[in-house]
């Protein structure tokens, strides 16, 4: 590693391998010259001058890039497609003349961005569903274990700890049918010449334009595509950019989201995520049990999330069928975007399958609180037994202002039900109102929730993605 330069944190600490070949050099070129010999080989089926011996010698050097060759060509002739064209034909003399016939740097340029989108695509997808598998066995595990639910991060009507994370998860579901739309429209530039007219090909072809739409399809089935965007200018259009850099910061929010929940559940020492047995929370406070996974997660995804503007920017400031202000741009964002997603979703991969969580901190917490949760059922009771539905609730009004106050300026425990047993009004005993302090009663359907939502949406899910789980994470530091 070189030490007197600058090199991205997003390789060298927060990206996985795959992800960064995926963007590498090697990808890139070899993929400049697998459409090369896609090209060669779809204009040689249609007709053109082309021989199988030319189209072997292409073949036999589409992996071995001689980029000293490229490079000293390109600080000749400033233009890299050039640059890599006179390359190849120096490996293959024979196909010298017939590399990149009819095309224009696009050609290459926008096809392997197309492709290298989309496995980028693939591989974040991939990570999504084996979190959300890992949030699923989490749910399932603790989908009836009751805990205070907040609104406004006050106190409210407690929930369950595993309906808490189908939130979580049904924000990534969100996420995984988003790129699964965008994966599934994505289509090939193909072979559309210097303006999107396919002026050159007709030339070549002599005007016969049943030809030159076969190449567009010919050349998008050998590379794996479906098809070709049907019109363009020189360039598939930067909408497209914009479509896949907004499916990450989708899932950079959701991932910031839970992230928050954590954070705050681990400051109230409800739920924590995975604290190694030498790791470091504080260089000063030794005692500290920071959750610093949590908080790359945030850190990464605010990157994302502002990520998303540039291709925004680009595409909206294109000028008629091409101009290079974009090139620059996406060399940057696109990349960039790939890698600080890839490493959010495998910090939330190892959050999500070790978080800790304490049962015992949580139900005192939630018996703390349970007393004023339970007053509407208590209210019912006395009305039962004779009460005025008005009366009790204002008594119970004044009774829990008076707890609230022990609570916050005594600093004593929550005495609400010894004051309702203290009252006529109700004529209820202490040992009958401790009765009611159970708080699964208090918790609604959240555990039947969990139960339809893992079984009516996300075992489906997980069946259908049956060969991409079991992944573990890998984390840098």
């Amino acid at each position: 590693m070189a030490t007197d330069r600058y090199t991205s944190p997003l390789s060298e600490r927060y990206a996985s391998k795959e992800m960064q070949y995926i963007f590498s050099q090697d990808k890139k070129f070899t993929t400049w010259r697998k459409l090369w010999i896609a090209l060669a080989e779809s204009e040689k089926e249609l007709g053109l001058n082309i021989t199988d011996e030319q189209i072997a010698e292409l073949k036999e050097h589409q992996n071995d890039i001689n980029y000293d060759v490229a490079k000293e060509r390109e600080k000749e002739v400033r233009h890299d497609v050039m640059s890599h064209v006179y390359a190849y034909g120096v490996q293959c003399p024979k196909a010298k003349g017939i590399i990149h016939l009819g095309a224009t740097s696009c050609y290459v340029g926008d096809n392997t961005d197309m492709i290298i989108m989309r496995e980028g695509l693939q591989l974040v997808k991939k990570k999504l569903v084996n979190v959300i598998a890992e949030l699923a066995k989490f749910a399932d595990r603790y989908k009836a274990l009751p805990t205070l639910a907040f609104t406004h991060f006050q106190p409210a009507q407690p929930t369950t700890v595993g309906k808490r994370a189908t939130l979580w998860m049904m924000e990534l579901v969100q996420d995984y049918e988003d790129i699964c739309y965008v994966i599934d429209s994505l289509k090939l530039l193909g072979s559309k010449g210097t303006t999107g007219t396919q002026a050159s090909f007709m030339e070549l072809f002599d005007g016969d334009h049943a030809k030159i739409r076969k190449l567009d399809q010919m050349i998008a089935d050998k590379m794996g595509f479906a098809g070709v965007y049907p019109v363009s200018g020189q360039t598939y259009s930067r909408k497209v950019d914009s479509r896949v850099l907004n499916v990450l910061a989708g899932i950079a929010m959701s991932a910031h989201k839970f992230t928050n929940d954590v954070r705050l559940l681990q400051h109230l020492k409800e739920v924590e995520e995975p604290f190694e047995k030498h790791q470091i929370g504080s260089s000063a406070m030794a005692y500290k049990r920071n959750p610093m996974r949590s908080e790359r997660i945030a850190s990464l995804a605010d990157y994302v999330i502002s990520d998303a503007m540039n291709p925004m920017l680009v595409a909206s400031t294109q000028w008629f069928e091409r101009t290079l202000d974009d090139s620059a741009n996406k060399r940057l964002s696109v990349p960039e975007g790939f890698l600080a997603i890839d490493g959010i979703l495998d910090l939330c991969l190892n959050v999500v399958d070790g978080l800790v969580v304490y049962p015992k901190v949580i139900e005192k917490r939630l018996m703390s609180e349970l007393p004023f949760m339970a007053t509407e059922n208590i209210m019912m009771d006395a009305v039962k037994a004779g009460g005025d539905r008005q009366e009790l609730h204002e008594r119970i009004r004044e009774l829990s202002m008076e707890a609230g106050k022990n609570v916050k300026e005594n600093g004593l425990d929550n005495n609400l039900l010894e004051l309702i047993a203290e009252d006529q009004a109700f004529n209820m005993s202490l040992e009958d109102l401790k009765k009611t302090m159970d708080p699964a009663k208090y918790v609604g359907r959240a555990r039947e929730q969990v139960d339809a939502y893992l079984k009516n949406v996300i075992y489906p899910l997980l069946q259908e993605n049956e060969k991409e789980l079991g992944m573990k994470a890998e984390i840098n530091v």
